[in-house]
């Protein structure tokens, strides 16, 4: 995952907390920090790069895992001997 990728799975969890406090409270993080609210341009730049973060982060989801694998030397190992 590159830095772009953790930046915007970073903004789309900051959307998703919004989106809960929305839901259970009935407050927007985001309009309360515009003075017009959700119809206020700053607002609606914040939804739009939040949901530009999701698409992002979508892309998440269809990647293949990556698994670490360790390497170790085989210098030293000698071979079994055939019977």
């Amino acid at each position: 995952m590159n830095g772009i990728q953790r930046f915007a799975l970073f903004l789309t969890i900051i959307g998703a907390l919004n989106w809960g406090l929305l839901g259970l409270f009935q407050f927007d993080v985001v309009a309360t920090l515009f003075r017009d609210g959700q119809a206020s341009f700053g607002a609606r730049a914040i939804y739009t790069i939040i949901g530009l973060a999701g698409l992002i982060s979508l892309g998440l989801l269809f990647a293949p895992n990556r698994t670490t694998r360790r390497v170790t030397k085989k210098d030293n190992v000698r071979p079994l001997k055939s019977v």
